[in-house]
């Protein structure tokens, strides 16, 4: 079978551009699923007291972590990691959207959004829920980043 995905482009509203991308067999190599997210933070001592201590992510102590010229960290969310790197962050810690779902983000399955409330309440972690009323949450690491958790139904 082909899949046609309809792509537009549009400035003020106007539609500058459409063209179509068509996909067959021949080009189907192979996704599978995410792999990992690349995070950057300032700190990544900082960033790994709030990934683990915060939100209970375990480091993948199999990933090489002194084979880059930078400071690092794999941590596993699932079957799929956030490769934390400690760089220079290109994004401005301020000006950014107060709702992390319209800024660039991660987004984690998780089970229990309530929970995940009261862990962050505790400890005293802003966050915005969905605006949609789905059970989702906002928040974001301590360079900023945005990070939504989502619940899901088994």
């Amino acid at each position: 079978p082909s899949i046609t995905i309809k792509a537009q482009t549009a400035v003020e509203g106007d539609v500058i551009n459409n063209e179509s991308v068509s996909s067959d067999e021949q080009s189907d190599y192979g996704v599978v699923s995410v792999h990992h997210v690349g995070i950057l933070c300032e700190n990544l001592e900082r960033s790994l007291d709030f990934y683990q201590n915060v939100l209970g992510l375990t480091i993948n102590e199999a990933r090489p972590h002194d084979k880059l010229p930078y400071r690092g960290a794999w941590l596993w969310v699932g079957s799929e990691m956030i490769h934390l790197m400690e760089l220079p962050n290109p994004d401005p810690l301020t000006g950014r959207p107060q709702h992390g779902g319209r800024d660039r983000h991660t987004c984690i399955a998780i089970r229990d959004v309530s929970k995940l409330k009261a862990i962050l309440d505790k400890a005293g972690i802003s966050y915005t829920l969905s605006r949609s009323g789905r059970p989702a949450i906002f928040t974001r690491d301590p360079d900023a980043n945005a990070l939504e958790f989502t619940q899901i139904d088994d």
